[in-house]
């Protein structure tokens, strides 16, 4: 599985560090509420709002350098459309991959 990054994070703070500081604090505040929003709408097989929730992820995924998680995190939604959880196996590893690395930066 691919491995989570700051390089995209580094682009956008153009060297400034308390700018990367900033977007690292955000995602370290917000994913693991979102994470906990996901589980919760998961267990009540509400398939809206894991949809809504897998949507705010993704776009975490991204910002962490994880370019084929985030492209299975889309297919993942658009199933969940359907009330599909197809994809649900490989959404979690990611969500677990990224939680054991916010806790090393």
């Amino acid at each position: 599985m691919e491995q989570p990054n700051l390089s995209y994070i580094d682009q956008l703070a153009r060297g400034d560090d308390s700018v990367k500081n900033t977007l690292i604090n955000v995602i370290k505040e917000e994913f693991p509420e979102e994470k906990k929003e996901y589980i919760e709408s998961l267990e009540k097989k509400e398939y809206k709002k894991i949809e809504e929730n897998v949507h705010k992820i993704k776009h975490k995924i991204s910002i962490l350098g994880l370019e084929k998680s985030y492209e299975e995190a889309n297919k993942f939604e658009h199933n969940l459309r359907e009330d599909n959880l197809e994809g649900f196996e490989n959404f979690d590893k990611t969500l677990q991959t990224i939680s054991e690395y916010l806790k090393t930066i």
